[in-house]
Order: C-alpha cells, then structure tokens, then sequence
C-alpha cells in the first residue's frame, strides 16, 4: 500500500500542511521538522515526485550553475543551454559559484526557492561527492562532471582521453620532460591530471605535474616559481583556458620563447589561441553540443521521469598549432 503525506502526518502526530512545510523547507521549529523526518524514515513515505515536477513546472524556469563564467568553456556551454530554452519558451536563472561549495549550497536554495522546472549543474568536487547522500529536488542534468552511481544524467568529455592525445602530440614532437598544471578544486582537473600521468607512464617518462587553485593568479605564480626552476619542463600541458592564458603569460614574464624554451598546450579552442604567435595547440571541446545534449536529456527527464539515467561522452579533438612544432 502506497504511504501518503496523511500517514507520515498521523505518524509524527502534526497536520497534512505541517508535513509538507517541513519537507518543502518551509517555516517551521527544527524540532517540528527533525520529528517530520522522524515519520518519514519510520512510514517508508516517498514523495510523488512527478506530481512535484509537474506543478514546479509551471515556472518555466531552467536554473543554470556553472562553476567559473571566466572560463569560456562555461561561458560557451551557457550560451547553448540559454538557446535552447529560449526556443522552449523557458527562461534561465544563470549562478555561478567560483567552485566554491557555500555560494553553491546558496544558490541551490535559490532554485528551491524559485520552483525552477530543472537545473543543469556543473558541480563542485565536495558538492558531487555529497550528492548520493542529498538527492536534489528537481530534475538535474550535470554538465562536465559525471553523476556519482549513474544518479543524474551528465553531459561530459572524455577528460583523460583527451588530456592523455595532448601528451602523445608531444611525445611524438620530440618533448620528453613534460610537466602539468591541473586545477585543485574540479573533478575535471583531476580527470586530466590522472590522463597526463597514463600517458607519461605508457611512454616510460616521469610524470611532473602542479596542482592549484582555479584562478590565473594561481596558476601565474605556481608557473613563475617553476619556470625559475632548474627542473622547468621542456613542454607543459594544462587544464583549462584560465590556465592556458596564465601560462602563456608567465612564460613571455620568464622570456621563454615558444615552443624552442617550452612547448605549451592545453584545452578550448579560444580565438586568441590562433591570433598570438605561435598559435597553440588545444583540445577543441564540443561546448555547444555540451549544452544542447544537456538541455535535451532535461526536456527528455520533464516528459519521461522514469528513464534510465543516461551519461553522454563526448569527445574533443586535437587542433596543432606552432606552439607545440618539432623539437629540434
């Protein structure tokens, strides 16, 4: 027999209404709502969540929380998925939370608040970690970070695929002493990283690489104390854009010319990696596929709330530019 709100309410002794203020995090004593979960756990009650969907529905909102609008990775991706719900005729709540999980935890709760229809969602590392253990109250797709236990439908790259093609490009330029740069803080950096040393590792090389903060700044100063170095790599590969443009800056601060003192590349086909000189060599990402697959397994979710969950792979592509030309 199916558990209704009426039954959790007998059980926890409070009214219908009480309950569902409780479990909508609406305003009631921690007392009152811990003795609501009390009689949730004991009735076996589940919510209808497709009832839930349909009525938050009708807001006709998708909310959107990227993890860095400076990157234009999410800044592309974002572009995408506000295309596709204009042409639904849905608007965008755009967060972005700098990967920092209590700007997160805020504007999750802002989409709660605001009864979005669906989120697509670019999680931080501790938020995706936590993410089996608090399920989220709408229908969610996320975005370059893979679902724990196939619990969301995800969009991503093949992260150490493509990271792993970049160190092969080198190996095969004539570049041994290979060294990385990886952002801290996503589990995209780490994806990349853990590419980078499979690849080195295949080709019998030693793995070098830096972990930091996902900021240029961050990125510029771990470069400039490297570069100073006597074990300065002969080619460094990086994880984002951000990272790209630090390094690129960095290595003209050392006076280290490309790619004779350090072949440099790294990842999103930016027009700006074309116009410097050399050109550089990325890994171009389908970012508004990225976007448009996302917002179509989010329309898919809304009709059909009981598919399998699905997670889409994408792959990137090489583009070679000067900055990686043949060792001489």
């Amino acid at each position: 027999m199916t558990v209704g709100i009426k039954d959790v309410a007998k059980a926890a002794g409070v009214s219908p209404a009480t309950v569902s203020r409780a479990l909508s995090g609406g305003p009631v004593s921690e007392e009152l709502r811990a003795q609501v979960e009390a009689a949730v756990k004991a009735t076996g009650y589940r919510p209808n969540l497709a009832a839930r969907r349909l009525r938050s529905q009708q807001s006709g909102t998708i909310g959107l929380v990227v993890a860095d609008l400076r990157n234009p990775f999410f800044t592309a991706v974002s572009r995408a998925v506000e295309d596709s719900a204009y042409r639904a005729g849905m608007r965008v709540i755009l967060c972005n939370t700098d990967e920092d999980p209590a700007r997160e935890a805020l504007y999750l709760q802002l989409m709660q608040e605001e009864r979005i229809t669906g989120l697509i969602f670019a999680p931080t590392r501790s938020t995706l970690d936590q993410l089996g253990r608090r399920r989220l109250e709408f229908p969610t797709v996320l975005i370059d970070r893979a679902s724990p236990a196939g619990l969301y439908d995800c969009v991503v790259l093949d992260n150490a695929a493509a990271m792993a093609e970049l160190v092969r490009h080198l190996i095969g330029r004539g570049y041994r002493r290979i060294g990385g740069l990886f952002g801290n803080a996503s589990v995209t950096g780490l994806e990349r990283r853990d590419g980078y040393v499979a690849a080195m590792q295949a080709a019998g090389l030693a793995a070098d690489f830096r972990l930091c903060a996902p900021s240029a700044d961050a990125a510029r100063a771990a470069l400039a104390d490297w570069f100073a170095s006597p074990a300065r790599p002969e080619a460094l590969v990086v994880s984002n854009s951000l990272f790209l443009s630090a390094a690129l800056r960095a290595a003209r601060a050392a006076n280290l010319a490309m790619p004779a003192d350090l072949a440099l590349a790294g990842f999103d086909n930016e027009v700006w990696t074309e116009l410097v000189e050399p050109g550089l060599t990325v890994i171009e990402q389908p970012v508004e596929d990225i976007g448009r697959q996302a917002m179509a397994l989010l329309f898919e979710r809304l009709q059909t709330p009981n598919l399998p969950v699905r997670k889409l792979v994408l792959s990137g592509r090489c583009v070679e530019r000067g900055s990686t030309a043949a060792r001489a």
